[in-house]
């Protein structure tokens, strides 16, 4: 199944989902990454024995993830995922709950459907998503 296949409304949840941090620039070479997959794509991982995943805290204690790749210049990138409760992720959080709204209506288990999202998040592919129809109303 192609990306083509996929739900619409399906897939412009996840682009707002994922909106907030990109597009992102390297700012050594200017490689540009549009999204977390072309990141996770087009990057490697610092090193073979690490997942590059780091997780922190910011000023206000909240908890950040930072996810560091290489870019092809050699370049190490870092982006940053922050918790879900944090409050200038509202617009994120509103569209991730509509998203689970949207696939519980399709008939997917909640958890099944968080786990997928956070999958397609990272930049992993989802076959369950990817077999998502639209929603009948009856």
């Amino acid at each position: 199944m192609t990306g083509a296949d996929w739900d619409p409304k399906l897939v412009a949840g996840l682009r707002a989902l994922a909106e907030a941090s990109f597009p992102k620039r390297c700012i050594r070479c200017g490689a540009v990454y549009e999204d977390v997959q072309d990141y996770v794509q087009r990057t490697a991982a610092v090193s073979s024995i690490h997942s590059g995943l780091k997780q922190s805290g910011d000023d206000d204690v909240r908890t950040i993830m930072e996810l560091f790749r290489t870019c092809a210049c050699g370049s190490t990138l870092m982006d940053l995922f922050r918790d879900r409760r944090d409050e200038s992720g509202a617009a994120r959080r509103r569209c991730f709950a509509e998203l689970l709204a949207y696939l519980a209506d399709a008939g997917l288990d909640d958890a099944v459907a968080r786990a997928e999202l956070f999958k397609v998040m990272r930049g992993e592919d989802s076959e369950t998503l990817a077999r998502i129809r639209s929603p009948r109303k009856t």
